[in-house]
């Protein structure tokens, strides 16, 4: 297993999910982490499958033939990941409206969705002058790291990029007929959504990295690739480096914000209790109780640790 003790799948797929088989599924999966060290988040919705599981890889074994027979042998666009450790707590299964929540329920990303572009044409198409590359993620995910020269839309949440498109979009489109527009994310499925909320709105010539930027830091070697700076992922990693090892980042136990290396040495941050991005959020007694929660944490670690050296 690489020397690593956990396997870490990605995936998603869209497909027309019915209500009884997504309890059926979702009962099936807490039985198999009932005698079995699997953990992850796992979204279900009537438009199919998204999430990230973790386990011996044995277990995921089980769980991807499981995923794949309900979903009737469909594309489960999986990237595949390795840890020491584990990235969750437990197994979480989410039923949800959506997937992947945009909040446009009339487009149908599994019947009409952009052109995939894999890993190793991405680069020629996001040179071409013709070109305007857009990164659909949260904008908190874009300053971690990006493609260079993407246009960064600055949303909070997915729902907010379809009045994105609506108010920005045409004003870097020099012609709306001939530009091409790239979209890329994570793993796939934003963009993917992006692409089919495009077309329906009439755009042309619009493509997806298949598999986002997941698939690309491992199909593309380092020299080559033109990705900057890190991945965030939705785990315990915070964010992964152009190696997909755990990068630089933590994660603020106060707002969920993801602090750099840098960030922590500002004099807004301390530990478990805040920093420069939920400097004003918090009251002093939201404070004190993060305090009081993280003095907890360092002693539990220090006793962990003396059990471990005994």
């Amino acid at each position: 297993m690489k020397d690593k003790n956990y396997k870490i799948v990605s995936l998603y797929s869209f497909f027309s999910f019915q209500e009884n088989l997504i309890l059926e599924l979702r009962d099936k999966l807490l039985k198999i982490e009932n005698k079995n060290d699997l953990s992850g988040l796992l979204i279900f919705a009537s438009e199919g499958i998204n999430g990230t599981i973790c386990a011996g890889e044995d277990v995921i074994d089980i769980v991807i033939n499981l995923l794949t027979e309900y979903t009737d042998n469909r594309n489960l666009n999986i990237k595949i990941n390795f840890s020491k450790q584990k990235v969750f707590k437990k197994l979480k299964i989410k039923i949800k409206k959506e997937i992947v929540t945009m909040g446009v329920p009339e487009i149908n990303p599994s019947e009409n969705n952009g052109n995939y572009i894999e890993s190793a044409d991405w680069n020629k198409l996001i040179k071409n002058q013709n070109t305007i590359v857009i990164d659909t993620r949260n904008h908190y995910e874009v300053s971690i790291g990006t493609f260079q020269n993407s246009i960064n839309p600055n949303t909070r949440n997915f729902s907010e990029f379809p009045k994105w498109a609506d108010d920005h979009l045409d004003t870097h489109l020099e012609n709306k007929e001939s530009t091409n527009i790239a979209m890329f994310c994570t793993g796939g499925i934003r963009c993917e959504k992006a692409t089919s909320l495009l077309k329906k709105k009439g755009y042309k010539n619009i493509y997806h990295l298949q598999g986002g930027i997941l698939q690309y830091l491992d199909d593309i070697p380092k020299e080559e690739n033109l990705f900057e700076g890190e991945c965030y992922v939705f785990d315990k990693r915070v964010a992964l480096n152009q190696e997909l090892e755990k990068g630089s980042y933590s994660i603020c136990h106060a707002c969920g914000m993801p602090v750099s290396i840098q960030d922590q040495k500002r004099k807004e941050y301390r530990k478990g209790i805040q920093c420069h991005f939920c400097i004003d959020q918090f009251s002093d007694d939201d404070r004190k109780r993060f305090e009081e929660r993280q003095t907890q944490i360092d002693r539990l670690k220090v006793e962990n640790h003396k059990i471990y050296k005994d």
